[in-house]
């Protein structure tokens, strides 16, 4: 027999996965870990028997459950898992799919809408980060039609907004977890970073590229991507992460001169294969680096002047606008970071996974009961 979990499918900005109740699955990490691992189809590099599509940015998973804080609406736990591993990774945060999170609260009944428009605090527990949510909620319902455009995602819909409160040293020790703005390691000038995704932000240059290649011409170039599996593993430890051979993190950020009217170039990778876009999290720091002094962004970046400032972080397949107030007092201190995101339910229903991963005693009670 199979175990049915209620789930919502449903795409988070550029990323998509199932997302669940807390409640509906088990309450043992190692067994909810399995049970992930049957519902994504993985570890397999096709993720045939599972929802997964077969890429990190379509091997992702969302749980919620009612605020646990003060103050805090919901609680989101994300979960990485890869498409040809069996690893599950609550470690790190994903802004994406965290523009999912108040329209599945919403939509499963967890939370009331406040009226034309409802705001959620919404606390990460994989950092503990906490952020407030506006989607718009029309006539008590979740509304996904709009005018909002992302790079990434087809089409437009309507706004969700994300303003963070507090995502220095989301995983890291801190901001510049090495302690400095710009550190030179393994040869190569860098900046580490950790502004809501621990960051290894360096010029393209320094590897002999010009940062403008495709995501294709850069996940075939087996010898850069060694070249940068070194340097990542070199930078972990400088970022007090331990060894991060076996970690989704630090994320590796090639950087050039803006082509676009944009501030900043970016190739990411996550860390193994290029990002056809950036990540949320992985913006937001990279926006943080261009208004650092002293950072591996100065001298290329074009950033505006003033306490606001928008950030437009190109990438390979658009452009991705961060707006960063920093402190008038101390230029350097980095106060609020706010970005627009979309979200769409794309599907509602269960997800069976096999009983030797999972058979709770409940479902094995009334599936005797129903034979009896």
């Amino acid at each position: 027999m199979q175990t049915a979990i209620p789930c919502l499918f449903m795409r988070g900005g550029t990323s998509r996965g199932p997302f669940f109740k807390a409640g509906d699955l088990p309450a043992d990490i190692a067994t909810r870990d399995r049970v992930l691992l049957a519902v994504m189809g993985s570890p397999d590099k096709r993720q045939i028997d599972g929802l997964g599509g077969a890429h990190p940015l379509t091997s992702k998973v969302g749980i919620v459950s009612r605020g646990s804080k003060p103050g805090v609406d919901l609680d989101f736990l994300f979960a990485q898992l890869q498409p040809d591993k069996d690893t599950v990774d609550t470690t790190p945060n994903c802004g994406n799919m965290l523009a999912a999170v108040v329209p599945f609260a919403l939509e499963t009944g967890m939370i009331l809408p406040q009226g034309d428009t409802t705001t959620l605090r919404v606390l990460t527990l994989n950092t503990d980060m906490q952020c407030d949510i506006t989607v718009q909620t029309p006539c008590g319902h979740v509304e996904y039609e709009g005018k909002a455009r992302i790079d990434g995602a087809p089409g437009s819909s309507a706004p969700i907004k994300i303003s963070f409160l507090d995502t220095a040293g989301s995983v890291a020790p801190g901001l510049l977890p090495s302690g400095h703005v710009r550190d030179l390691i393994d040869g190569i000038d860098v900046t580490c970073i950790d502004n809501g995704m621990p960051l290894v932000i360096f010029k393209a240059s320094a590897v002999d590229r010009t940062g403008y290649e495709s995501a294709e011409q850069m996940n075939a170039d087996t010898a850069l991507k060694a070249r940068i599996e070194r340097l990542r593993i070199a930078c972990g430890h400088a970022m007090k992460l331990g060894d991060v051979t076996a970690k989704n993190y630090p994320k590796m950020t090639l950087i050039s001169a803006p082509r676009a009217g944009g501030s900043i170039s970016t190739r990411s990778f996550i860390p193994h294969v290029c990002h056809d876009a950036i990540g949320v999290l992985a913006a937001v720091t990279v926006a943080t680096a261009c208004v650092l002094n002293g950072s591996t962004t100065e001298g290329i970046a074009s950033v505006p002047a003033g306490n606001i400032k928008n950030i437009s972080v190109e990438h390979p397949t658009g452009e991705f606008s961060v707006e960063i107030e920093v402190d008038p007092a101390n230029p350097q201190n980095v106060t609020r970071a706010a970005l627009l995101r979309t979200a769409r339910l794309l599907m509602r229903g269960e997800v069976m996974v096999p009983g030797s991963v999972w058979a709770p005693k409940s479902a094995i009670f009334e599936t005797s009961a129903k034979t009896a």
